[in-house]
């Protein structure tokens, strides 16, 4: 069996594989070139020049290997970040194409083997990828994963429902995880009619999935998202693990905010969780940035949607007076990272910051 050979079977926590957490060591990080103007209409020109800040960071620490619709578009890309002092050996390009660049949820999902097990090499859960269930572009997105999967040298699953019938739909963005056994992620996302990734799964049958395949021994369900979401409730926008026992999760001061209720419940969820020992968590709060808004919608913008790299942590910032309490928090909780603010005012207008357009490769260790 060639490492990249695709199985549509069960891959059980027994087979010795997890889902690391985002802070564990990585081999790279995974990323596409912006190119459809239709996530940032009107606000298109600085895209780019966010791109190549995030890149000359993330090359001090890891690789990046980074996704180009094209040989023009390579040839676009190293021009702007040769501008920007961010092209460097520590780039890889892979001209694929894509409909969109949000690499977390369209991507593959990479399992290292646990530390009890005699696995080597990595696993890659190739999910269906049906753009959030709301729109029409995504042929070449659903592709993303199998290529990113074979590129590492990973062994690609499938994976499937419990009746083995049909190909599950699972973004990266609506879960996260604590490496331990700890899985978080919505009810909004997961089970709810609107936009319905899975309709033959409830919640009993996404644990066990969970059990399945990322070898989750414990699942906890917080409710409902922030507003502005388009993706209905993914978990990255509002709670993050950020060590086995500890998370970060949003809260919202002012009680006439649309994201109060939620939130304040969530965090309640919080309190009563447990974690795969039956211990509770530790809860670090972090306040919501004030709304922002452009051309009358309301934006997704959290502080959660950082993402961790090898020795530093990228954060989403708004020129808003929390910013400096989010970046604070997060020094605190990662004191041998460094902490670097990338302003996302313009990047939200796509509905995605930093978390949504990374995908961590995982180090073989």
């Amino acid at each position: 069996m060639t490492p990249t050979q695709i199985k549509r079977a069960k891959l059980t926590a027994a087979h010795g594989y997890r889902m690391p957490a985002e802070w564990e060591p990585h081999s790279s990080t995974w990323l596409a070139w912006p190119h459809f103007r239709g996530d940032w209409p009107g606000k298109f020109e600085p895209i780019p020049w966010v791109y190549a800040e995030i890149i000359r960071n993330l090359t001090r620490h890891e690789r990046v290997e980074l996704i180009v619709n094209s040989e023009r578009a390579e040839k676009n890309a190293r021009a702007v970040l040769e501008i920007s002092g961010a092209l460097s050996d520590n780039v890889s390009f892979h001209q694929w194409r894509t409909d969109r660049v949000w690499t977390r949820d369209s991507g593959c999902i990479f399992l290292t083997p646990g530390t009890d097990s005699k696995r080597t090499g990595l696993q890659a859960l190739h999910f269906e990828f049906n753009a959030w269930a709301k729109y029409p572009n995504y042929k070449y997105d659903a592709k993303v994963g199998a290529r990113m999967a074979k590129a590492a040298g990973a062994r690609i699953v499938h994976p499937v429902t419990g009746n083995e019938e049909q190909r599950v739909v699972l973004e990266g963005g609506s879960i996260d995880v604590n490496g331990c056994g700890t899985l978080i992620t919505t009810e909004e996302c997961l089970l709810s009619t609107t936009q319905q990734r899975n309709s033959s799964m409830d919640r009993t049958a996404y644990e066990k999935f969970f059990a399945d395949y990322f070898g989750i021994q414990s699942v906890i369900w917080l409710g409902e998202g922030t507003e502005g979401d388009d993706t209905h409730g993914h978990v990255d926008d509002i709670t993050r693990f950020v060590a086995p026992d500890t998370v970060v999760t949003m809260v919202e001061p002012n009680e006439r905010d649309e994201n109060y209720s939620a939130l304040y419940h969530n965090l309640g969820r919080l309190r009563a969780a447990r974690d795969q020992n039956g211990q509770r968590l530790n809860i670090i709060e972090i306040p919501m940035p004030r709304p922002v808004i452009f051309e009358g919608r309301r934006l997704p913008a959290s502080y959660a949607n950082f993402y961790i790299a090898n020795g530093a942590v990228l954060v989403p910032v708004f020129n808003d007076p929390n910013d400096r309490v989010a970046l604070n928090t997060l020094s605190e909780v990662f004191p041998t990272r460094e902490i670097i603010p990338i302003y996302s005012g313009d990047l939200i207008w796509g509905y995605g910051a930093l978390h949504c357009m990374t995908q961590q490769q995982p180090a073989q260790i």
